[in-house]
Protein backbone atom coordinates (compact mmCIF):
# COMPACT_ATOMS: atom_id res chain seq x y z
CA UNK A 1 0.00 0.00 0.00
CA UNK A 2 1.04 3.56 -0.26
CA UNK A 3 2.82 5.33 2.49
CA UNK A 4 0.31 8.07 3.60
CA UNK A 5 3.14 10.20 4.38
CA UNK A 6 4.66 9.62 1.20
CA UNK A 7 1.31 10.99 -0.60
CA UNK A 8 1.47 14.37 1.41
CA UNK A 9 4.57 14.75 0.79
CA UNK A 10 3.90 14.31 -2.88
CA UNK A 11 0.88 16.29 -3.44
CA UNK A 12 2.48 19.19 -1.51
CA UNK A 13 5.59 19.14 -3.94
CA UNK A 14 2.86 19.15 -6.83
CA UNK A 15 1.19 22.28 -5.51
CA UNK A 16 4.58 23.74 -5.31
CA UNK A 17 5.04 23.20 -9.20
CA UNK A 18 1.69 24.14 -10.02
CA UNK A 19 1.50 27.27 -8.12
CA UNK A 20 5.44 28.27 -9.65
CA UNK A 21 4.28 27.51 -13.30
CA UNK A 22 1.28 29.90 -12.88
CA UNK A 23 3.93 32.92 -12.14
CA UNK A 24 6.69 34.09 -14.16
CA UNK A 25 9.85 34.16 -12.20
CA UNK A 26 12.98 32.40 -13.55
CA UNK A 27 14.51 29.21 -11.57
CA UNK A 28 17.59 30.80 -10.71
CA UNK A 29 15.86 33.69 -9.11
CA UNK A 30 13.80 31.21 -6.81
CA UNK A 31 17.12 29.50 -6.20
CA UNK A 32 18.84 32.91 -5.37
CA UNK A 33 15.38 33.60 -2.78
CA UNK A 34 16.06 30.30 -1.10
CA UNK A 35 19.75 30.67 -0.57
CA UNK A 36 19.47 34.00 0.75
CA UNK A 37 16.25 33.17 3.25
CA UNK A 38 18.00 29.98 3.98
CA UNK A 39 21.47 32.29 4.67
CA UNK A 40 19.48 34.77 6.91
CA UNK A 41 17.55 31.72 8.50
CA UNK A 42 21.13 29.94 9.35
CA UNK A 43 22.00 32.71 11.30
CA UNK A 44 19.48 31.41 14.65
CA UNK A 45 18.76 28.07 13.52
CA UNK A 46 19.95 24.82 11.46
CA UNK A 47 18.20 25.34 8.10
CA UNK A 48 18.05 21.90 6.35
CA UNK A 49 18.59 23.46 3.11
CA UNK A 50 18.30 20.07 1.17
CA UNK A 51 14.32 19.35 2.10
CA UNK A 52 13.70 23.40 1.53
CA UNK A 53 10.46 24.37 -0.37
CA UNK A 54 9.72 28.01 -1.53
CA UNK A 55 7.13 28.95 -4.03
CA UNK A 56 5.24 31.97 -5.46
CA UNK A 57 1.56 31.91 -5.57
CA UNK A 58 -0.14 34.98 -6.97
CA UNK A 59 -3.32 36.29 -6.74
CA UNK A 60 -5.14 38.91 -9.02
CA UNK A 61 -3.64 41.92 -7.80
CA UNK A 62 -0.77 40.64 -5.32
CA UNK A 63 1.85 37.65 -5.14
CA UNK A 64 2.41 35.70 -1.77
CA UNK A 65 6.08 33.55 -1.35
CA UNK A 66 5.71 30.30 0.72
CA UNK A 67 8.39 28.63 2.30
CA UNK A 68 8.56 25.24 3.84
CA UNK A 69 11.69 25.45 5.59
CA UNK A 70 12.36 22.41 7.98
CA UNK A 71 15.11 23.78 10.83
CA UNK A 72 16.43 22.18 14.26
CA UNK A 73 16.55 24.43 16.93
CA UNK A 74 18.87 23.23 18.76
CA UNK A 75 22.14 24.68 19.13
CA UNK A 76 24.08 25.57 15.68
CA UNK A 77 27.02 23.92 13.89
Amino acid sequence: MFDKKSGIIAKERLQVVLIHDRIIVSSELMEQIKEEISGALSKYVNVNRADMEIALANDSDSATLIANIPVNLGTRS
